[in-house]
């Protein structure tokens, strides 16, 4: 009497590798700006971490993009903020767009976390977070933590694995 196999299953990661993200994840300036300066003692880990994790969509806002450009501009070369802005355009980066409540809850984010190093650019990521309901960001920075949502919730940080 012939034996059925057994159904094949799915291979799973090794424990190690853990769950691989999916979905959209919002970035911060750093990663951004250490991709685009090969001199950056970041850029090679933000290009391994970017190839390792190909199911996550960035996203970003104006104010990190605009800060982007400018450090680009006065730390490595004009072209290289050329360079980002192509990338951008080509689709690497959604670029979420604010609604006409978005500058007063940047500022009260921004006054929330007066005691902390909070910009701009970062108040517009937390405020993207709240209002599209995303929990995870990529950043070089290690206070992501710190900060909490109306809910109190804080964000992930992949980059940082906080």
């Amino acid at each position: 009497m012939a034996t059925t196999a057994p159904a094949p299953q799915a291979a799973e990661a090794p424990a190690q590798y853990g769950v691989v993200p999916q979905g959209q994840v919002l970035v911060d300036s750093g990663p951004l700006l250490a991709l685009f300066n090969a001199a950056d003692h970041w850029h090679a880990r933000v290009v391994a971490w970017l190839q390792a994790h190909p199911a996550l969509a960035l996203v970003s806002t104006w104010p990190v993009l605009t800060e982007v450009c400018a450090l680009l501009a006065r730390r490595v070369h004009q072209q290289a903020a050329l360079d980002f802005l192509l990338w951008v355009e080509r689709g690497a980066v959604r670029v979420d767009t604010p609604t006409d409540a978005s500058l007063s809850q940047m500022r009260r984010i921004a006054q929330r976390f007066a005691s902390l190093p909070l910009d701009l650019a970062d108040a517009s990521i937390a405020e993207a977070a709240e209002r599209l309901g995303l929990r995870r960001i990529v950043s070089l920075d290690t206070d992501w933590g710190v900060y909490r949502d109306a809910r109190s919730r804080p964000l992930a940080n992949l980059l940082r694995g906080q």
